[in-house]
This record gives C-alpha cells, structure tokens and sequence, in this order.
C-alpha cells in the first residue's frame, strides 16, 4: 500500500518572486473615479500554499481557505521590495495585505472600497463634479474643498 503523498513546502531562492500573481485592474490613482482622473495597475499577489511563506505575512496557517495560497498582498509596480535586512520578498508598504481566509469571505466591492481607501490616503473623499460654462470641472471633496481642473476633450476613433 503506497503512503498519500506528503506536500513539502518549498523556499524561493533568493531573488526569485514567492507571489502568484491573481489579477491585475485599473484603478483610479488616488481612490476616486472623476473626470480627468489618472489611473494606476494594481496587482493581487498570492503566496502559494507550497511556498514557506515569510514571517511578516498574516498567514492562516493550517487553516488555507478558499484558494491553495497562504495570503494576498495588494500592490502597485511602484511598491517597493524589501529592505535588505528582510530579503528582496517582502512588500515594504503595500496597499493591503490579507490572510487567504479573509480574501476568501471579502467580496469585491469591500475589496475595491478598501484598495481606493488605501490608494486615497489622507486625501479627502470626492463627492461629486459639476462641468462649468468655461469648458473646466470643478471637483468637489467631502471636507468642503473644491478644485477646477481642465476638462479632457475626448477624442473619438471613428
């Protein structure tokens, strides 16, 4: 009778990436959608479960859920990699990091709400836009700011 296989864990070798990359999307550089915003690639990275994972993730150990990694690790390509001390693996400030369980039970409109929350940081929330009759937008912010910005002409492909 043949033993079940045992699964081993696996250490990356050092300079070679321990994360699987989930998915990548646009999102608005600094957390809100409005009119003439910049957009940013954010990616959801996941430390696969046969991968040792590193000290500093917030694994569910014993206790994967709802995927076969240990934990997800939102980043943008401006995140920075690890301080040498830590090794070339670890996110210095990343936008979020979350154990597989918690990635599991979140749905995507909490995930996006909390990616564009880190995205804003302290920056005010907007509240809404308004075209004026001199071709700009006004931006309007929850703390009662406002700013008039250039209005970007589209330009149609037909």
């Amino acid at each position: 009778m043949n033993d079940p296989p045992t699964q081993e864990r696996c250490h990356a070798p050092a300079g070679v990436s321990i994360y699987a990359t989930l998915w990548q999307l646009e999102f608005p550089r600094y957390g809100d959608a409005h009119t003439g915003c910049e957009w940013i690639r954010v990616f959801a990275e996941a430390v696969p479960e046969h991968v040792e994972p590193p000290a500093f993730l917030p694994c569910d150990r014993g206790q994967i859920e709802g995927g076969h990694y240990h934990a997800v690790v939102i980043v943008t390509r401006a995140t920075k990699k690890g301080p040498p001390h830590a090794g070339p693996q670890e996110h210095v400030d990343p936008l979020l990091v979350l154990s597989a369980a918690e990635y599991a039970v979140t749905d995507f409109s909490r995930l996006h709400a909390r990616i564009c929350d880190a995205l804003r940081g302290d920056r005010p929330r907007f509240v809404g836009e308004s075209m004026r009759a001199d071709g700009r937008t006004t931006l309007v912010y929850e703390d009662g700011t406002s700013r008039v910005i250039e209005t970007p002409v589209e330009v149609s492909s037909s």
